[in-house]
């Protein structure tokens, strides 16, 4: 039986893998990765020198069906993604659900190896509720956008989502349109030198990032109560 490894890696600091993710990595006969370069580093660092393939967003249905020959052939295969969890918000789930359509689990075991999630990173940090919260990934672009922030104006659960540099300053004042008196948490640059987490209502936080262009750079995580 072959065994197709989901495996976690580093958010930022790649202090951040578990024993069992780096033991994995070594053991399989290939590791597929969104960005090889990327990767590397991490492998790099680990002396890790399992053959790594491209897999990602863009990559044809060829790829796929070469992944599913060499399962077929019995090889040991795991999947990272750049960073964090593969499958969360991420091209790998794509990759998962055609495993789990292709082969029953007697032939091709998936199996989790658990660890750094920037939505679960920032919610444990942030102070705000965490009994129940939505993850809505990344936010639509344009169509279904402001549709979004009127289900958060009105939902009594925390809502996680992320959001890119260049566009933090329009869903700030998004949402100091739409819920302008709940509690806005962000997370950014996570488990990086330039951490940093900033709460307060919509309007407070978007006149700290005005106030400090440079705060303005980075990944964001955008919790809102």
């Amino acid at each position: 039986m072959s065994k197709f490894y989901v495996v976690a890696t580093p958010i930022g600091n790649l202090g951040d893998i578990t024993f069992r993710a780096v033991e994995t990595l070594k053991s399989v006969d290939l590791i597929l990765c969104e960005d090889t370069r990327d990767t590397k580093r991490l492998l790099d660092k680990y002396a890790i020198n399992t053959k790594t393939m491209s897999y990602h967003a863009q990559s044809k249905f060829s790829k796929i069906e070469t992944i599913l020959e060499m399962l077929k052939e019995g090889k040991n295969l795991a999947l990272v993604s750049d960073a964090g969890t593969p499958g969360i918000s991420d091209p790998g789930a794509m990759l998962v659900s055609k495993i789990k359509e292709s082969f029953d689990s007697t032939e091709v075991q998936v199996i989790p190896i658990p660890g750094a999630s920037a939505v679960i990173a920032a919610l444990s940090a942030s102070g705000l509720p965490t009994h129940e919260f939505t993850f809505l990934g990344f936010l639509p672009h344009k169509k279904g956008r402001e549709t979004l922030f009127k289900e958060i104006a009105v939902t009594e659960r925390t809502v996680v989502f992320y959001e890119s540099p260049h566009r933090i300053l329009k869903t700030l004042e998004s949402l100091m349109k739409f819920c302008p008196n709940k509690k806005v948490c962000i997370a950014r640059e996570l488990t990086k030198i330039y951490e940093e987490f900033k709460t307060g209502t919509a309007e407070e936080v978007l006149e700290y990032l005005t106030k400090t262009p440079e705060k303005q750079k980075g990944e964001f995580t955008v919790l809102v109560a």
